[in-house]
């Protein structure tokens, strides 16, 4: 049984820090890439970040970029989000996803696993 179980998300002030961590199960983590994905209330669910397998290579959304890395443990079948200098537009419900290549992607459509959610707020 394929599960992303994501955990880490919550209550945090602007320009604080959270990490949000994925385990993986279920299916080989190994040549895949990985991915966080959010989406506030009354929006799109928008790319994050993504790390190609086995971590070498990440990208990252626009309104991202500087503040949130993705680093992934391999051994432990774990992709992180590491988010600091948060933004009160940062709050939403960050989802984890996984595809079966080892190249990066950005779009939901190329991605076949995905977890139920965490919920992060950033208070102003």
């Amino acid at each position: 049984q394929v599960q992303l179980v994501e955990s880490g998300g919550g209550l945090v002030q602007a320009g604080g820090s959270l990490r949000l961590s994925c385990a993986a199960s279920g299916f080989t983590f190994s040549n895949c890439a990985m991915a966080w994905f959010r989406q506030a209330p009354g929006k799109e669910r928008e790319f994050v970040a993504a790390v190609a397998w086995p971590g070498s290579r990440a990208y990252y959304g626009d309104s991202v970029k500087g503040r949130f890395t993705i680093p992934r443990d391999n051994a432990k079948n774990t992709v992180y989000l590491q988010m600091n200098s948060l933004k009160p537009e940062d709050t939403a419900v960050y989802y984890c996803a996984a595809r079966p290549r080892i190249e990066i992607a950005t779009t939901r459509a190329e991605y076949l696993y995905w977890g139920q959610g965490t919920q992060v707020t950033v208070s102003s």
